[in-house]
């Protein structure tokens, strides 16, 4: 059997839909309600949230209920259609020196774009904001920003991206639309980027050829994972190497929205190849490996928020293996757009509503 065949039988058999869902394993509980279209939750210390919504704002919650605004935030924030205020993220360092990073859709000459901000939480208001990356070029389009951030043990700080339905350029090296960011928590590049020495890159790139990444993180092990939307069908589960080339659109195992052959190739030298995909389309956001200890045989496996799927998705890992997949919450009937753990070992969810929820899932038994 060659090569291509095989990857191709691996796929088809984990893009097969998940068993039935077991609603016995976890109990939602929602923390806190009356949200605008949420985008992502980070936690703070005391037991606090940082909620973002879609919209523009920024909000502190309480377990009690207490609802606080947090202001000054950029003034270019853009929300229009998939457009507006996207992830949140701590510094690691968070408790010394109060640093919050955000992404946004940002308006700037040429259009708009995904840019990241960070601050100084300073009581109810970011102090000192600051822009230290904004991706280029920007563009007249309301689609495929990416938007998540995360930080990788070397204080590195990764941004994904989308290719803003220029597909073309998620393949050109000198554009950052379609790839994963690098930078360093100041905004610099750091100086091992692995297109540092090519004068026609962006020297921030660090992975490229990606669709519209919505979700990604760190395991134990130090692998970073992440998933993209595919067009019709095609959404991938990734492992993020430094300088590879995840294909799109050159190869996809999805197609067009009219029905259309995007590209015949579902592999090429040269291009990795995705670990899982999903056919047809979950519409995959937020994204966490589990290593709480809280929920029995859990720890390894990753959940995947899903939109189209408005469901939360378990992937059984065995290693980095997908073994089985299973639907969790989908009687809620909600557009889940992001997953995390929280420092309690729970995972937490946000509902993609107008009346959004930020979720707790407590273990059954």
């Amino acid at each position: 059997m060659n090569l291509r065949v095989a990857a191709t039988i691996f796929c088809i058999i984990f893009s097969l839909p998940a068993h039935a869902q077991d609603t016995s394993l976890v109990r939602p509980v929602t923390v806190a309600d009356g949200l605008e279209h949420p985008w992502s939750v980070a936690f703070l210390p005391d037991n606090e949230f940082l909620v973002t919504e879609r919209g523009g704002k920024l909000w502190r919650l309480g377990l009690g209920g207490a609802r606080t605004e947090i202001k000054g935030l950029p003034g270019n924030i853009i929300a229009r259609r998939q457009g507006g205020l996207f992830d949140v993220v701590l510094h690691p360092q968070f408790s010394e020196n109060r640093l919050v990073y955000l992404s946004y859709n940002g308006k700037g000459e040429g259009g708009s774009g995904t840019e990241i901000a960070r601050g100084i939480l300073d009581g109810d208001r970011l102090r000192d904001i600051k822009t230290i990356y904004r991706a280029a070029p920007k563009m007249r389009s309301d689609i495929h920003f990416g938007g998540r951030l995360l930080f990788l043990p070397d204080g590195t700080l990764l941004l994904t991206l989308g290719d803003r339905m220029a597909m073309d350029g998620a393949q050109d090296k000198g554009t950052d639309w379609g790839g994963i960011i690098r930078i360093n928590d100041d905004g610099t590049v750091p100086a091992d980027n692995p297109f540092t020495a090519d004068p026609a890159a962006r020297p921030g790139l660090y992975s490229y050829g990606h669709r519209n990444t919505q979700g990604i993180a760190l395991a134990a092990d130090g692998t970073v994972w992440a998933h993209e939307h595919g067009p019709q069908g095609g959404d991938e589960l990734n492992i993020i190497t430094p300088g590879a080339n995840y294909g799109w659109p050159v190869i996809t195992y999805g197609i067009d929205y009219s029905g259309a052959v995007i590209s015949d190739k579902t592999e090429m030298d040269g291009m990795a190849q995705p670990v899982t995909y999903w056919r047809p389309s979950i519409a995959p956001s937020g994204m966490a490996v589990y290593s709480g200890g809280k929920y029995p045989g859990w720890d390894g496996d990753i959940f995947v928020g899903a939109l189209a799927g408005t469901h939360l998705r378990r992937l059984d890992m065995k290693g980095k293996t997908v073994t089985e997949q299973q639907v969790l919450l989908g009687d809620l009937n909600q557009r889940i757009r992001d997953v995390r753990q929280g420092p309690d070992g729970l995972l937490y969810l946000l509902t993609d509503e107008g009346n959004g929820r930020l979720i707790r899932l407590d273990p059954a038994r």
